[in-house]
């Protein structure tokens, strides 16, 4: 299998289970979860969700951004994120040889319908508003927003790879935000898929999703040769659509499974310590996943979901779930699987409800969305040498 050459560099997590990469790992460690009920915009009954405090938030982003552009909350949490991902590295943010990749699903959608002080109209569109989020930090390339449902997260990576393979860019920041609205609450209430408890992927009696905010960003370079301690590399990926229906995921897993077949080609399997899925805790998301995962021939891979601490982030959640995965894989730890009791799918799957330690390095991210787009990325750790 071919390899992109390219490294994680620095990571940042930004979300109500704590304000920094670590906070949010102990978290989940100690079996917190940020879900909990809300009843807000005028919606006409109570939803599960896991949200900022925005009080608190604001404060922190008072404290942190110093700038004279009047930002959303969408562009506050973005740029928190990347600001602390790049003071952990020695990058120049503002070079031409640093690009910016946003990832989001809605960005300023919360603008719809409500004024917004001081706040240009044209931010609506994420363009504009990636625009604000990449000046902050004084770069003047163009930045790329990638908008592909939920695999947004893990198909922004992906393009970070390819564009820093191809020698276009020495460095990426892929940001990925989301901030919930009014207008994405009530299109999942449409659609009856919401849980009106914390969800459970993948076990019998999950109901539906939870919805959540948070912000995630990892920084890729293009490897040199003293940079392989310890690295976390992006080996491969792979992007499909199944073309099934504008929501439904195809009955077969055939895009996900694809995406598997063909992200794991080459690779020996019996490296792999886990599998983390989408996990939505949604009918037809989990019974799909388990029939790609089982099709891949992945059926012995220990299979995690994260979105029973943090709802689903949407935009944000492939880039969230990928830095827990190897947070966790550091400490030798494959994650939990929070609201899971008894297997609710007809894939065979080996669902790994408490963390339990492994010495395997590799893991896959999968992520599926609306419209029938589909996404697996494998990443290995470098080894750690004294």
């Amino acid at each position: 299998m071919g390899h992109f050459g390219v490294i994680k560099t620095a990571d940042s997590i930004i979300s109500p289970l704590g304000y920094d990469t670590a906070d949010n790992v102990n978290n989940i460690l100690q079996g917190h979860s940020a879900l909990r009920q809300h009843s807000l915009w005028d919606i006409p009954e109570p939803f599960m969700a896991s949200l900022f405090n925005n009080g608190e938030f604001f404060a922190i982003a008072r404290d942190r951004i110093a700038s004279s552009i009047a930002m959303t909350r969408f562009e506050m949490l973005a740029i928190l994120s990347a600001k602390q991902a790049i003071e952990k590295c020695d990058i120049d943010p503002a070079s031409p040889r640093t690009i910016f990749i946003i990832s989001t699903t809605k960005g300023n959608v919360e603008l719809l319908g409500q004024a917004a002080d001081n706040i240009p109209a044209e931010r609506i569109s994420p363009a504009a508003s990636a625009a604000v989020i990449a000046g902050y930090f004084g770069n003047t390339n163009t930045p790329i927003v990638v908008s592909n449902a939920c695999t947004s997260g893990a198909c922004a990576q992906l393009l970070a790879a390819r564009l820093l393979s191809a020698g276009h860019y020495d460095h990426a920041i892929v940001v990925g935000a989301e901030v919930q609205s009014k207008f994405i609450v009530s299109g999942f209430l449409s659609f009856k898929a919401l849980s009106p408890e914390a969800c459970r992927p993948f076990d019998k009696e999950r109901k539906g999703l939870n919805i959540g905010e948070g912000a995630g960003t990892i920084i890729y370079s293009i490897q040199k040769e003293n940079e392989t301690n310890g690295a976390w590399e992006l080996l491969n990926g792979a992007i499909s659509n199944d073309a099934n229906h504008i929501s439904g995921p195809s009955r077969t897993g055939e895009g996900s499974y694809r995406v598997l077949m063909e992200t794991i080609k080459g690779f020996d399997t019996k490296d792999i310590a886990f599998i983390n899925a989408h996990g939505t805790a949604t009918p037809y998301n989990d019974e799909m996943e388990s029939i790609a995962i089982t099709r891949a021939g992945l059926s012995e891979v220990p299979v995690n979901g994260l979105k029973g601490f943090y709802g689903h982030t949407m935009g944000a959640a492939g880039v969230i779930e990928t830095i827990l995965s190897q947070k966790f894989l550091e400490r030798g730890i494959i994650p939990p699987t929070k609201g899971f009791e008894e297997l609710g799918v007809s894939g065979k799957l080996t669902i790994n409800k408490n963390c339990t330690a492994t010495d395997k390095k590799a893991f896959i991210k999968l992520l599926s969305g609306f419209g029938g787009c589909n996404v697996a990325l494998l990443f290995k750790q470098k080894e750690v040498k004294a």
